[in-house]
């Protein structure tokens, strides 16, 4: 019983850790990576589907993306989808191919953006204290209907605790990577 409300918060915390780390993704730094437009979606034949379902995307230099629709009355709807996405680009249609330049970064720019990292990296620090939280409570649980011994109850809280530490550095890792990978010129 105690184990598998281990694992049920580790798995949850590797998720939260996970879920970051696919968030950092969209925040980008100075060079083009196709998945900057992961997550932008186009209006097609009445659904919204993910810009990479109807186009190509690939990156023409380290500033500027290439987007390839497959069919050629795709290119207004898939400009618009980029330019009203949140991550500040200005897509520019030659025929049938969508070139995406990323500005350059100021330092100013670079500042917002490790605030924006650093407050995901702290959401991400609360999910993972929440699931301890609720590992916790479902511990304390099991001592109530008397299913553990108080000694079980401490020896758990003092492996989720660990299992929380182990998470939570993960985070800061992640954060220390994107930091730096910000601050590159």
């Amino acid at each position: 019983m105690l184990d598998e409300i281990k694992k049920d918060a580790a798995s949850r915390m590797a998720k939260s850790v996970s879920a970051l780390q696919q968030e950092l993704t969209k925040i980008r730094t100075g060079r083009a990576r196709t998945s900057l437009l992961d997550h932008v979606t186009v209006e097609y034949y009445g659904s919204q589907v993910p810009l990479s379902q109807v186009s190509n995307v690939g990156v023409e230099d380290s500033r500027t993306l290439v987007v390839t629709p497959w069919e050629k009355d795709m290119v207004q709807p898939i400009e618009k989808a980029i330019m009203t996405s949140d991550i500040g680009l200005n897509p520019m249609s030659a025929g049938t191919v969508i070139r995406v330049p990323l500005p350059a970064l100021t330092e100013e720019r670079r500042k917002d953006m490790i605030r924006v990292v650093r407050n995901e990296a702290e959401g991400g620090r609360i999910a993972i204290r929440n699931i301890r939280r609720d590992a916790l409570h479902d511990v304390k649980e099991l001592l109530k209907e008397k299913m553990i011994g108080e000694d079980d109850e401490r020896r758990s809280e003092v492996e989720i605790q660990g299992i929380t530490d182990k998470h939570v550095a993960q985070i800061d890792s992640v954060l220390t990577t994107k930091e730096s990978e910000l601050m590159e010129i």
